[in-house]
């Protein structure tokens, strides 16, 4: 399985949270996509779109509609839709996402040091093969998680411009998720 280190290009992350944006995604030069839109409908079909265009895909399955928390679930997506990996919130699905040789990525939401130490705890015990922090805006904190463990550290949320992006990867971050399409093409 490859490491989400080496797939890495570009250091921006299209998080597309609207079906709008996915045209938006594929003419990027961002070359991994977060998708944080779609049902048990549509998701394959977006995550077709965007793999057919060299886009490596990371489902936010907890942002999609009708996909449940079981094993099950999990292995339809593996199966069925094939994307490169997800996201998710829930330690549990990071799991079974890794048995059925998805790439995992674990959202951590950082709150205050006891949450950080928490989520890396909890991190370190599923296994993901990164970790997803929020919000993004944060150099001192990532630097910080960036001490404490060694899985590749993705900041996201609140990012509106290059230079917090640049602050972000100065800290330490492997690359910034950011659903602003105006960022997706910095040649980071």
């Amino acid at each position: 399985m490859p490491k989400i280190t080496n797939m890495v290009q570009s250091q921006v992350i299209a998080s597309i949270k609207k079906e709008k944006d996915i045209e938006k995604a594929i003419k990027a030069e961002a070359d991994i996509t977060f998708l944080l839109t779609g049902n048990l409908i549509n998701t394959k079909d977006y995550i077709d779109r965007l793999r057919h265009a060299g886009k490596k895909v990371f489902v936010h399955i907890d942002f999609i509609e009708g996909i449940s928390n079981t094993p099950s679930a999990i292995q339809y997506i593996a199966q069925k839709w094939r994307p490169t990996g997800i996201i998710t919130t829930k330690s549990n699905l990071i799991k079974y996402a890794n048995e059925e040789g998805l790439l995992t990525i674990q959202r951590i939401f950082l709150i205050d040091h006891s949450g950080m130490k928490k989520g890396i705890d909890i991190a370190h015990k599923c296994k993901p093969h990164a970790i997803e922090v929020l919000p993004g805006l944060m150099p001192n904190i990532i630097d910080n998680l960036t001490k404490q463990t060694r899985l590749p550290i993705i900041a996201g949320g609140l990012i509106s411009n290059k230079n917090e992006i640049l602050q972000g990867l100065r800290a330490g971050a492997l690359a910034i998720s950011t659903g602003d399409p105006k960022l997706w093409n910095l040649g980071l």
